[in-house]
């Protein structure tokens, strides 16, 4: 593979915070094997995660091998770096569920087929499970200062409020991860989060003092939205890479919704788009901002690579259902976790399921019991205006029997009064 300048690619998608000397020279000189460490605190990344996984893929789409650690043991741990409290500390079975999950996203972005740079996940787990406390204190903790590790920001930033000596432990267990790997895998570079740079360089430090060796570490910047707000939350909290926790729908929306501020920077980091096609959209995007151009490719692209083309199809065929232009057909294509997700924001009807089995009268339904129309007069009334649906299907008999045989998924309905005032009606 020819290599590419990895350095410049992160430069100008803003993508570049900090890196040691010598760094950029030695990328361009050989195929460097570099790596990003991935916390394993839950059984799924987050959006919070892309930049460090869109990292690895540039630095491997440069002709550099990529490698990925799942922090296995470093999760017993917990990372202090910019948190304000001490983390809950995992299990091992709850901590290989969620390394097995992590593995499978993982692989969606990176190659770990192509040849001598074929990416590789390693877990630190591996290095650390039969290594005994007094043999790390002795053979790694001698070779840094408690001076050194206090003058670390993830230090400093917690001496008001205190950390437990588990947690100001961390960087040095870190710093152990890069210094293995640079003896075991020939690893000479670490990558991360700009919070990260302080546990990075003890690694490097660790290397110098430990086998006299040299490495290099850099640092990419933490995302904030234009409005300061941290990047990757919504108010429904975390927005992840697994279809369970957040629908393929969700995930469609949340980039769509982007602002046309973030999105300029926001598809620099998480596209494989050149400079020259994100300049052309742009310029495209400036001309009618209200068609959201940029936020269109931004989603449609993040979703397919992280769901499938299936999946981004159904989101978009999902969003028009929403706004009036979906088809009864292609709402009942949805899946269910989808359907929640389109419809989590209108009015919830429950009703028995011994009623629907029964089958109850149109209007009847649409007033007594749902009470989406105050009256049956005013049911008829929209009835017979043609403003009544049921599952996007116009209801034009005032005799029919609304049953268990309308239920999508056996178990919903959705209710339409005129055009955009959807109600979703659940069996229980």
């Amino acid at each position: 593979m020819k290599m590419k300048n990895f350095i410049e690619e992160l430069r100008w998608r803003g993508m570049l915070h900090d890196m040691m000397p010598g760094t950029e020279e030695l990328l361009n000189s050989e195929m460097v094997t570099g790596y990003i460490g991935f916390d394993p605190t839950a059984d799924s990344l987050g959006v919070g995660n892309l930049v460090q996984i869109m990292t690895l893929l540039h630095f491997q789409n440069a002709g550099h091998k990529p490698i990925a650690l799942v922090g296995g043991a470093t999760g017993m741990v917990g990372d202090p770096s910019g948190k304000s409290a001490e983390r809950n500390l995992l299990n091992e079975e709850t901590l290989q569920h969620n390394l097995n999950s992590q593995k499978k996203q993982l692989e969606k972005f990176l190659n770990f087929n192509c040849g001598e740079n074929s990416a590789e996940i390693v877990n630190n787990y591996d290095w650390f499970k039969n290594f005994s406390f007094l043999e790390f204190i002795r053979d790694v903790g001698k070779h840094i200062s408690i001076n050194y590790m206090m003058g670390k920001d993830s230090v400093k930033n917690r001496m008001e409020t205190g950390m437990s000596f588990t947690e100001f432990s961390y960087q040095l267990v870190q710093g152990y991860d890069f210094y293995y790997l640079w003896k075991n895998h020939g690893i000479k570079i670490q990558m991360g989060g700009s919070d990260q740079w302080g546990n990075i360089v003890t690694g490097t430090e660790l290397i110098r003092r430990k086998d006299a060796g040299e490495a290099f570490a850099l640092t990419t910047p933490l995302i904030k939205k234009a409005d300061g707000t941290k990047f990757g939350k919504t108010e429904g909290g975390n927005v992840w890479l697994d279809p369970k926790r957040t629908s393929p729908y969700k995930f469609y929306q949340f980039w769509l919704n982007t602002s046309d501020e973030d999105c300029s920077t926001f598809i620099r980091i998480f596209s494989l788009k050149g400079r020259e096609e994100i300049e052309a959209l742009e310029a495209e995007h400036l001309k009618a901002p209200h068609l959201r151009l940029l936020q269109k490719e931004l989603a449609k692209e993040i979703t397919i690579r992280v769901h499938s083309e299936n999946d981004f199809n159904a989101a978009v065929e999902a969003s028009e259902i929403l706004f009036g232009k979906g088809t009864a057909e292609s709402l009942l294509n949805l899946s269910e976790n989808d359907l929640l997700s389109v419809f989590e924001g209108v009015p919830q009807v429950k009703i028995s399921k011994e009623e629907m089995n029964s089958g109850i009268n149109v209007i009847e339904f649409f007033s007594d019991k749902t009470q989406i129309f105050p009256s049956r007069g005013e049911a008829r009334k929209m009835l017979q205006g043609g403003g009544v649906l049921i599952n996007k299907t116009k209801i034009e008999d005032p005799e029919l029997n609304v049953s268990a045989e309308h239920l999508m998924k056996g178990k919903y309905l959705l209710a339409q009064k005129g055009k955009k005032n959807y109600y979703l009606v659940t069996v229980v």
